[in-house]
């Protein structure tokens, strides 16, 4: 069987960027769905990682990162999603959670080949996210409803192509974890 991870993309963030309040109603009706996915996954024994943006700072780690975060516009979107001390966190830079991360690497020590993607931004991290997985010969699922955007017409576009051009699952939250 094949083992599957969720990946949580980019949701311990301040919202403190230029498109943030565009983000922050789309962020608003995932949240619940991702908090879900990860109770789902943590009680079936299907690994969560979390992918997060360093905001440029070299010395951050999950706890300073989520400090930051709960400090920012919107701490009710991410205290539902604080990891525990438990789950596994990894830093990136820039778009893609495989990027030069640690990520490949820590999914061949899991055995995972499929690749359940939430979080944010749709057309932006998780599409170049879902690309790089493809190219690396995994599986990738992503739930429409556990995928925040900024632009509903880009996000719908980047769904589109993940599916057709990268063979991606698009589902509804509920259905990700039934493979």
């Amino acid at each position: 069987m094949t083992e599957t991870a969720l990946v949580v993309i980019d949701m311990i963030t301040p919202y403190d960027h230029p498109d943030a309040d565009q983000l922050l109603s789309s962020a608003e009706k995932v949240v619940p769905s991702i908090v879900r996915l990860v109770e789902q996954a943590t009680d079936a024994g299907v690994p969560v990682i979390y992918v997060n943006d360093n905001f440029g700072s070299w010395t951050s780690n999950r706890d300073s990162i989520y400090s930051l975060a709960v400090q920012g516009k919107a701490p009710h979107l991410v205290e539902p999603l604080r990891p525990d001390d438990e789950t596994m966190f990894v830093i990136k830079a820039r778009h893609s959670i495989f990027f030069q991360t640690p990520l490949e690497y820590l999914l061949g020590q899991l055995g995972a080949s499929r690749l359940i993607l939430t979080g944010q931004v749709t057309e932006q991290c998780v599409l170049y996210s879902a690309l790089d997985a493809h190219i690396r010969h995994h599986e990738v699922v992503v739930p429409r409803d556990a995928v925040a955007c900024i632009h509903s017409d880009l996000a719908d576009a980047a769904l589109k192509m993940m599916e057709l051009n990268m063979g991606a699952r698009i589902c509804a939250e509920g259905n990700s974890l039934a493979l």
